[in-house]
């Protein structure tokens, strides 16, 4: 259930029937009927709720409370009737903006979020794969909203971990790491149908071209020296003292990471989806090799509790916000993947542009360096260095000693990520329009991956 999705203005009453086809397996069609005349077609009301025959995978979620309280909540319907196989409602479209509840939000945020006002100004932001965001404009201030695309029933556990973003941005506030200051952070499902947190909207400008084809090439060089600046800062933070003793464990960070997302990549394989596509989403030869090359190659002590620090996950400039005329980071974003764990993996995955061709997954290893004026790898790597202070002993030499190791977790981890977007699309679930492309990509990413573990180049 998309918190994205908004009705068709013209919908203003209908009526929804859910029919169980298998209720073993919890697969479900859907058949909207009796639309009042003049209101809306069949066609339209059909493709609000194109995503119940796809998203809905749950063993007997027809007679699950959470389910039915979460799916009346979402589309703002009463039920009417459920049994065993049937569950019909009457919906009535609720006041959204942008696809934002604002008649349950609002309400909730004025009492919590001082200077929000029920006149807000509601823009969805586009891009993303996974926690859909807007902008809410006050007339004298600005926040951004953050919310899963579903509820937690829907998920897979662990899966877009919006609160553990809010919990590591708050712990951040006063570091040398930049962050937007968190307002408020709403795990109760019942108030727009999904979990969300608030937090300052952040002026600047997000590179999402990592060519920086909109900055002067003379000035590119700063923008990723002061990068590497702020994902060493973040490897300096004492996770301790900033309270984050529980958000993860402290030891075989790699061995775990390898197996979680080797996991999630079969059972990514072994899923049955009955969206526009259908099928399974095929096995990679890449990432079984890879799977299984990945847990006999962690270098000695990587798993150890000495090397831990909070790692971003998805460090990489467009997930960071430039001051609008400095080369310098005001705030740095999109922390879902974030935890405790070792270093080299966050720089490794930071640099994996290096090592990928132009295009959907926007890397330049096929690209003029020297005329882009990006520097090389190894000087990035060694400025990284340099920030650490030597601690943990990252030195560019004991760096560059393992790097193979480090780049072909990170394309397996990439991979597998990608997988999964795959999967969303398939089932017709997926928060991008882009979601399809960059979905076929998991193949070749787990190919380059699987060259780099051989001491080979990666092919284009």
């Amino acid at each position: 259930m998309q918190p994205g999705i908004q009705l068709p203005t013209a919908v203003a009453r209908f009526t929804i029937v859910v029919t169980c086809v298998d209720l073993d397996q919890g697969r479900f069609k859907v058949k909207v009927g009796n639309p009042l005349k003049g209101q809306a077609s069949l066609a339209d009301v059909a493709f609000v709720f194109k995503w119940v025959k796809a998203d809905l995978h749950h063993t007997n979620c027809m007679n699950n409370k959470h389910f039915v309280e979460g799916f009346s909540r979402f589309f703002d319907c009463r039920i009417v009737r459920q049994f065993d196989s049937i569950m019909e409602t009457t919906a009535e479209a609720p006041s959204t903006v942008a696809g934002l509840n604002l008649a349950a939000l609002v309400p909730w945020l004025q009492p919590r979020l001082p200077g929000f006002e029920a006149d807000v100004d509601v823009q969805r932001i586009d891009g993303g794969q996974s926690n859909p965001s807007w902008i809410l404009r006050g007339a004298d201030q600005a926040w951004v909203l953050r919310a899963k695309p579903a509820p937690k029933a829907a998920l897979m556990p662990s899966a877009h971990a919006i609160e553990r973003e809010y919990t590591v941005m708050q712990a951040l506030q006063n570091s040398d790491v930049p962050v937007p200051r968190m307002r408020v952070l709403c795990e109760d499902e019942s108030v727009i149908g999904v979990a969300f947190y608030v937090m300052d909207f952040v002026e600047g400008r997000i590179l999402r071209d990592a060519t920086l084809p909109g900055v002067p090439t003379p000035e590119r060089a700063a923008h990723y020296f002061e990068a590497s600046r702020v994902l060493a800062a973040l490897h300096r933070v004492d996770w301790q003292a900033a309270g984050l003793q529980d958000f993860g464990r402290t030891e075989g960070y790699f061995g775990r990471l390898i197996n979680r997302w080797t996991k999630q990549y079969r059972q990514g394989c072994n899923t049955e989806v009955d969206g526009p596509a259908g099928g399974a989403q095929y096995p990679i030869a890449a990432m079984e090799q890879l799977a299984a090359w990945l847990p006999a190659h962690i270098p000695a002590g990587a798993d150890d509790r000495a090397h831990t620090c909070i790692t971003h996950g998805d460090f990489r400039l467009e997930n960071m916000i430039f001051h609008p005329t400095e080369p310098r980071v005001v705030a740095v974003l999109d922390w879902e993947l974030s935890t405790l764990g070792h270093p080299l993996s966050d720089l490794a995955y930071n640099c994996l542009a290096w090592h990928m061709p132009q295009g959907i997954l926007r890397g330049y290893g096929d690209q003029d360096l020297g005329t882009l004026g990006i520097p090389s790898e190894l000087d990035y790597v060694r400025h990284y260095c340099a920030q650490t202070n030597g601690q943990r002993g990252l030195d560019s030499s004991a760096v560059l000693r393992d790097w193979p190791f480090y780049l072909a977790f990170n394309l397996f981890r990439l991979a597998a990520i990608l997988h999964g977007i795959g999967v969303r699309e398939r089932a017709g679930t997926a928060s991008s329009a882009s979601a399809r492309e960059i979905s076929a990509m998991a193949e070749p990413v787990a190919q380059w991956g699987w060259a780099i573990a051989q001491g080979k180049a990666p092919t284009y």
